[in-house]
């Protein structure tokens, strides 16, 4: 039986992961609608790829076991990518915490039960995490290693705690690294590594949407401002995946990988810090 790469999230970040590093293995690819999951499929495919269609949703425990399973009855799980999000234009506050927080903690918990030996897996966070202004010692305990199904129950999390939809996005991005830190002992059991990526605008279809939605003034001139003075590409995420996932990444696990072309430098030490008083 060949390996089996899990894609959750398959649009041009994945797609973008499976291409470097889903030759000769299984892939499965996972998206929220079947017409989404379809075209990825048909994409990779087309490239040359074997491929597997899978429906899932993330933010249901009963719909990623049925991923899971899926994909083990296939072969050993090696790989994982969780690409899967909503950005703050996208959802509302809710379902920003149900998906990319809680549904990326599922997924690393039930994955992480089966992952084979040697096996790898990267999770696709956002810079924002980094500009989220530092929690405390016990929030981030918390954030890393409340059993899934009481995640969603902190305190810091409740009505009133979470101020608007970027706040809660930019607490499941820290929330993601955080709790693949924690993570990466429990895979390390098995023999597995993981890591995140906190990449910055990259020019995907959630970009835009970005780009065209209310923060649209607020992403062009963060562009504008960072160091390298342009978006990022799907491809240049998948470089980092690569060598997170491959061989030359076996030193390293429980990492946070920020490439965002010196936003978060700019916010910290550039034009983009705020001004003093």
């Amino acid at each position: 039986m060949k390996e089996v790469l899990i894609v959750i999230g398959a649009g041009y970040i994945g797609q973008a992961i499976a291409r470097r590093i889903g030759a000769g293995k299984r892939v499965v690819v996972a998206n929220h609608s079947p017409a989404s999951t379809k075209a990825a499929a048909d994409v990779l495919a087309d490239a040359g790829f074997e491929v597997t269609e899978a429906v899932v949703d993330i933010s249901s425990r009963a719909s990623v076991q049925a991923l899971v399973d899926q994909a083990q009855a296939l072969g050993p799980i090696t790989g994982l990518v969780q690409a899967a999000g909503v950005s703050p234009s996208q959802a509302p506050i809710d379902t920003i915490l149900h998906v990319d927080l809680y549904g990326t903690a599922l997924v690393l918990e039930l994955v992480g039960q089966v992952i084979a030996p040697g096996g790898s897996g990267v999770v696709i966070s956002s810079q924002s995490g980094h500009r989220l202004p530092a929690l405390t010692p016990e929030q981030d305990r918390l954030l890393a290693t409340t059993p899934t199904e009481e995640l969603l129950k902190l305190p810091m999390l409740q009505p009133g705690q979470v101020r608007d939809t970027l706040h809660a996005y930019q607490l499941s991005k820290r929330g993601n690294a955080l709790r693949v830190m924690a993570e990466a002992v429990r895979w390390g059991e098995r023999g597995a590594r993981i890591n995140t990526i906190s990449p910055g605008i990259v020019m995907t279809p959630l970009a835009r949407d970005e780009l065209n939605g209310p923060r649209g003034a607020g992403y062009r001139h963060m562009i504008e401002a960072c160091a390298v003075r342009r978006a990022g590409t799907p491809d240049e995420v998948a470089n980092v995946a690569a060598l997170l996932m491959g061989p030359d990444g076996g030193f390293i696990t429980g990492s946070d990988f920020l490439m965002d072309g010196g936003v978060t430098a700019a916010y910290r030490f550039g034009s983009l810090a705020p001004t003093p008083g």
